[in-house]
């Protein structure tokens, strides 16, 4: 089964799309390095602002024929090769393939509201042309709505970015208790949380190291944790650049922090596939 990486939090700002663009790459750059038989990975975005597809095609204009809401709007019978039509290469790597965003999924939701089986219009295709990558990585937007819950339903392994100012045990364990929801509640024992992802900390600053430190002993929060991306500077000028951080500098403090997370996510993937 090929693994399906979603990045959800309720919060706005923790570093969604970041982790999600450049755990794509990632990943699709490990696998080729390690000399595996497919390297490919699929990024899809679901998140109407679009910023994971901006920064991976340079573009944000997609729309009614050729992004997500195409796939969300098709026939459920074609939508698996509407779906695969409406994939894009990205201009980070040959590898690294996109499921545009659109500025209309803002209304895909109210469009699909009382529709037959709506929550399941992106993991019913997806399913099926999953196969043909290593690995898939959903960005969501910053809200548990009908799109979020489209993306967990799509995935087999959650993974929630968070700040260090949003580490109170209480939001997290909301977010947590709301994948926990989406698995039971709607019969998909294949999803699983995967991790947290603790992002922009800075160890200078008493509050993040004091909130980290009470994470980290959290009973059931602690075991999460899967990485901490420091606070780095050359992440927005990546972003501003349209480039992975790998990309923009390897040697800084973020580029290592998320090698070092996708190379977790990689020996996981070999495990489950020994």
């Amino acid at each position: 089964m090929t693994r399906v990486f979603v990045l959800t939090n309720h919060k706005g700002g923790v570093g969604k799309s970041t982790s999600a663009t450049n755990i794509a790459f990632g990943l699709t750059a490990v696998l080729r390095r390690a000399g595996a038989s497919n390297s490919r990975v699929l990024l899809v975005d679901t998140d109407s602002q679009g910023h994971a597809t901006l920064v991976t095609t340079g573009r944000n204009n997609y729309g009614a024929d050729d992004s997500l809401y195409t796939v969300l709007m098709a026939d459920r019978q074609a939508a698996p090769q509407v779906l695969a039509n409406c994939i894009v290469p990205s201009t980070w790597d040959e590898n690294l393939h996109v499921l545009p965003a659109s500025p209309m999924l803002e209304g895909a939701e109210r469009e699909l509201i009382g529709v037959a089986g709506a929550p399941y219009r992106l993991a019913d295709p997806l399913s099926r042309i999953a196969n043909q990558y290593a690995a898939v990585v959903i960005d969501t937007r910053p809200s548990f709505s009908l799109m979020t819950e489209m993306g967990l339903l799509a995935a087999t392994d959650a993974i929630v970015p968070v700040e260090p100012r949003y580490l109170e045990t209480v939001g997290l364990m909301s977010v947590i208790n709301k994948i926990n929801e989406v698995r039971e509640g709607w019969r998909h024992p294949n999803l699983r949380i995967s991790g947290i992802l603790i992002t922009k900390l800075d160890m200078r600053v008493r509050g993040h190291k004091h909130l980290l430190e009470e994470l980290q002993s959290h009973s059931i929060l602690g075991k999460l944790i899967c990485g901490v991306i420091p606070a780095n500077e050359a992440v927005s000028y990546a972003h501003h650049n349209h480039q992975s951080i790998f990309a923009y500098d390897p040697q800084c403090p973020a580029s290592k922090a998320y090698a070092q997370l996708v190379g977790q996510l990689v020996r996981q993937m070999a495990k489950a596939g020994a």
